[in-house]
């Protein structure tokens, strides 16, 4: 079975959202998979932004959820610190 980049984004961006909504109280004991999160979701971001717009707007809205999963990581980290 083959998962596309899409799903698979997607599937990240509500992992690092749980992980900064539920796990901020916890991010110092998984700070490093935190950041490891957080490096993927950038990767996946610059994919996407290099992707054509022509996806009937979902390429862009996968950029803005991307995003926002990786400002609730930096926002999980820092109150963990």
């Amino acid at each position: 079975m083959r998962i596309s980049k899409f799903r698979l984004i997607v599937a990240g961006v509500l992992t690092a959202t749980s992980f900064g909504i539920l796990g901020a109280g916890a991010a110092s004991a998984i700070g490093p998979h935190m950041w490891n999160a957080r490096n993927d979701l950038q990767q996946s971001l610059s994919e996407l932004q290099q992707a054509p717009p022509d996806f009937g707007g979902h390429r862009d809205q996968a950029v803005n959820l991307v995003m926002g999963a990786i400002e609730q990581i930096n926002q999980g980290v820092q109150s963990g610190e």
